[in-house]
């Protein structure tokens, strides 16, 4: 019943959330109960209320919710005593048989008692096994909510203050009146009959109890239908009879900000609940009101801190906190992942059903090292690195209190690894640590002043977005990645290259003999000699993006393959590779910080999740940082530089930072579209493949959009969206000029995706480009005759004209056998006045159509004057 009176205020929950009148009620008791909500409630309870419920007497528009609510449970209670006085007499008589067979020992007496107790139960149990199987309750120290529910009703407690609270708290509050007024049974108990067979046919079966009134253990009898069932979450809700709680719970570890112990937590895991709350008196600058769905709602604050659910790996995770919050791991941490329980269960939500246990892992090939702090050394001669041209002295800077103590142990493993040493130089850098994703810190060097005054080197690092659509063309089912440890610190310096990294901690100067990180070489260096590497080992195909790598196939087994060959590979040259930072085989990965799947490209959750907790920002540092953590995201976007023109106007050097509606207006936008940005990809190749363009020129800046289509599918597939502002003299184009420049800049990003031999069809917003085949250039016009001739020679060379959902006008030239059937259609489109016109009949020539559109033209003219 409890359930029913649930799902009724869900309902008038649901009236409340769509109701547009100001003056609607706000608490859901106070909600008028419609025909339609009392039907759908009347639909999901079970058969024994079925007769109650159609009988009830209501007035339609008068009854409120609460009032209803009162009725059912005075029914409940009507119902139910009969039950308990019932079960008092049984449990007496039992007793009192029980005793006499022990003290007789009549078999016939005890075969008498079988009989009677089958005669009550639906099955034949014995009272031993139904006591070893489920101890009494007094055992348990458990006591049913119903009763629980009843004494305090009947001790006059308002009972919509207990609506909601956990069965624990209504016992202590039966404990304190009990301890208040002296406890007897109620007169309606007294004064019930038993329920005789004949008075209900219907089957009973047996449960303990606990009568909060005497506090004594009992037999319960019970119907078996007394489960509120809610047809539309396909079984029963909850039981009155049994209220134990069974909901799972874990441990978690907090880091809050500004803090280097972690704190733990005991939290319920709940896959229903949208968003992670913990209770904490560290609060963020963001307010946010949480509701739950019977309409109670509390004001709390979203902070962003490190969670772990193990105490390492640590994470940066938003989390609504309030000294009031409850302690819930919602899904929005859950999603997407694998976890494993104290008890070794392991868990997933959220990811696809491919369960990968029983898949070969690359993280269990031997080799593999299980130290944080591993470190190897390639057998290569020292390396020759230029040196500074000019000797930089920096003096140390105040570092991150929390970072102090990481810092002193890793200087102390390096130094015992080789990897620096105790020094004497004329150079030193200042040690800026760097905390990672995982929460641990990477010992890094402040040599921005060193790197202004180091010779320059060939850069062999590849672009971070070329290797993206490269990977988008693979279109594999499995991935695995491969991260080598302290790639860095495994190559070693030649001796006379040394003293220039010099730094200072705690008063004692120490230098590089390895390749140090932040010095601006270092990457170029370490890419290519673990590409050298690979090459001499014959590595399979895959992709390399410094000391990250990924290798792909259409199955785990071919992915573990490659993955063990260039595991294989990389540790007889010499390096390290930690068990932890090798996924796969699997069909969802992450690489470069992307997540992959099935060769599209998507935005992480956690990514999405941290980009959604930001608070406004209050300073322009603030605002651009933001657009840093958003920017790298852009291509999933459209028209993304129109949205965020005015968070850049702010973060200009000539312009005081004042945050207005307007960008206030912009943040929300971004965040929404994070929040439902598109995968991109996959890049397919084939005759059958259709490539469009699609590109616009609007007030701000420019736009286009690249999509795929192959036979079979109703709707194309996004590669990218671009936008860009208008630069320079762009600004004063005339519209035409401005839609053919769009249409060059779309053909010069989708060159890069798809390559340059693939043609493209060209989808401008505006019908401009016709005459460029004509190879007409026009006189007037604010670009220069040389930017024209770039503009004609690039869009007739790589695409073609036409709208993509019907045939461009070079693929079909028509021809008409009979001119009775002729069709024709005239169209005036104004380009400053952004004004469209079109007519369109039949048995027509040519000519008239073009008069059609003479006509047009002037009634438009006629109509702007």
């Amino acid at each position: 019943m409890e359930q029913g009176i649930r799902c009724l205020r869900e309902l008038a929950v649901l009236e409340i959330i769509f109701s547009e009148d100001e003056r609607f009620p706000k608490s859901p008791d106070d909600v008028q109960c419609t025909s339609q909500m009392w039907l759908r409630f009347a639909r999901l309870g079970p058969e024994m209320y079925s007769r109650y419920l159609a009988t009830l007497q209501w007035r339609e528009g008068e009854d409120k919710v609460g009032v209803l609510v009162n009725k059912l449970r005075i029914y409940e209670d009507t119902v139910t005593a009969p039950f308990r006085t019932h079960v008092s007499s049984v449990e007496t008589r039992l007793a009192e048989q029980v005793r006499s067979l022990i003290e007789e020992g009549h078999q016939k007496l005890k075969k008498e008692l079988k009989e009677e107790i089958y005669h009550i139960s639906p099955e034949p149990t014995r009272v031993s096994a139904i006591r070893s199987r489920y101890p009494p309750a007094r055992e348990r120290a458990y006591t049913p909510r119903g009763n629980l529910w009843s004494f305090l009703r009947e001790h006059g407690e308002d009972m919509r203050n207990w609506d909601g609270k956990p069965t624990s708290s209504l016992a202590a509050r039966v404990r304190e009146l009990k301890r208040e007024t002296p406890t007897t049974k109620s007169s309606f108990r007294a004064n019930t009959a038993p329920v005789s067979k004949a008075q209900n046919p219907r089957q009973y079966k047996k449960n303990d109890m606990t009568d909060p009134l005497e506090g004594t253990s009992g037999t319960y009898l019970q119907e078996e239908s007394n489960v509120y069932h809610d047809r539309n979450r396909g079984g029963p809700a909850s039981s009155q009879v049994e209220e134990r709680d069974n909901r799972i719970y874990w441990t978690v570890w907090i880091r809050w900000p500004g803090t280097s112990d972690p704190q733990k937590y005991t939290a319920l895991v709940d896959t229903g609940a949208q968003c992670t709350l913990m209770p904490s008196r560290y609060v963020g600058t963001e307010s946010i009101s949480i509701s739950g769905v019977t309409g109670g709602s509390q004001q709390l604050t979203v902070l962003e801190a490190e969670v772990s659910l193990t105490g390492n790996g640590w994470q940066k995770h938003p989390i609504v906190t309030g000294p009031e919050a409850p302690c819930i791991l919602g899904i929005d941490y859950l999603r997407n992942r694998y976890f494993k329980d104290p008890k070794g269960y392991r868990w997933a939500f959220g990811i696809a059903a491919v369960e990968t246990e029983d898949i070969r892992q690359l993280s269990t090939l031997p080799g593999l090292s299980d130290d944080s702090c591993a470190v190897g050394l390639l057998r290569v001669e020292e390396q020759q690195v230029p040196i500074a041209t000019t000797t930089v002295h920096r003096r140390q800077y105040r570092t991150d209190r929390d970072s102090v103590i990481p810092i002193h142990e890793m200087i102390r493993k390096l130094e015992s690894q080789g990897v620096v040493s105790k020094a004497r130089s004329p150079f030193n850098s200042p040690i800026w640590p760097v905390r990672k994703s995982s929460g641990e810190w990477r010992l890094t060097v402040d040599y921005r002043a060193l790197n202004e005054v180091t010779p320059p080197l060939s850069a062999a690092v590849p672009d971070m977005l070329k290797l993206q659509y490269e990977l988008e063309s693979k279109a594999a089912k499995w991935y695995a990645t491969i991260d080598i440890a302290n790639a860095f610190f495994s190559i070693p310096l030649a001796a006379e290259c040394r003293a220039q990294f010099a730094f200072t901690w705690k008063g004692v100067q120490y230098t590089w003999n390895r390749l140090p990180q932040g010095w601006k070489h270092s990457p170029t260096i370490c890419h290519g000699l673990i590409q050298t590497a690979l090459e001499k080992g014959e590595a399979p195909e895959h992709l390399q993006y410094i000391d990250d790598i990924i290798v792909w196939g259409n199955t785990a087994g071919e992915v573990f393959e490659k993955g063990e060959k260039i595991i294989q590979i990389l540790l007889k040259a010499g390096f390290a590779i930690k068990r932890s930072k090798v996924k796969g085989p699997a069909q969802e990965i992450q690489f470069l910080g992307v997540k992959w799947q099935d060769g599209r490209r998507q935005i992480p959750t956690e990514v999405i999740n941290k980009i959604t907790a930001m608070s406004p920002p209050t300073s322009k540092k603030e605002t651009q940082a933001f657009l840093g953590a958003i920017g790298f995201w852009r291509m999933h976007i459209p028209e993304y530089s129109q949205i965020v023109s005015p968070l850049y106007l702010v973060t200009r050097k000539k312009n005081d930072f004042h945050w207005g509606p307007e960008q206030q207006q912009a943040f929300a936008q971004i965040k929404q579209e994070i929040a439902h940005a598109v995968a991109l990809g996959p890049v397919r190749t084939g005759p059958e493949v259709k490539n469009v363009l699609y590109s616009a020129a609007g007030n701000n800046g420019l736009s286009w959009s690249l999509w795929q289509k192959v036979p079979g599918e109703t709707r194309g597939r996004p590669l990218g969206f671009w936008s860009r502002s208008y630069r320079g003299s762009e600004a004063n184009y005339t519209p035409t000029e401005k839609e053919i420049l769009a249409a060059y800049e779309g053909l010069q990003a989708a060159s890069e995706v798809i390559g340059t031999e693939t043609q493209l069809l060209l989808a401008p917003r505006l019908p401009v480009l016709g005459w460029m085949f004509k190879g007409k250039v026009p006189s007037t016009h604010h670009a220069t005759d040389t930017t024209w001739s770039k503009w004609i020679a690039l869009i007739t060379q790589r695409a073609r004209i036409g709208n993509p959902n019907r045939p461009g006008i070079l693929e079909i030239i028509t021809n008409w056998p009979e001119g009775a059937n002729r069709k024709w259609k005239a169209a005036v489109w104004s380009p400053t006045r952004r004004v469209a016109q079109a007519t369109e009949g039949q048995g027509g020539s040519s000519q008239v159509a073009e008069l059609k559109a003479i006509q047009l033209a002037l009634d438009i003219a006629e109509r702007e004057k």
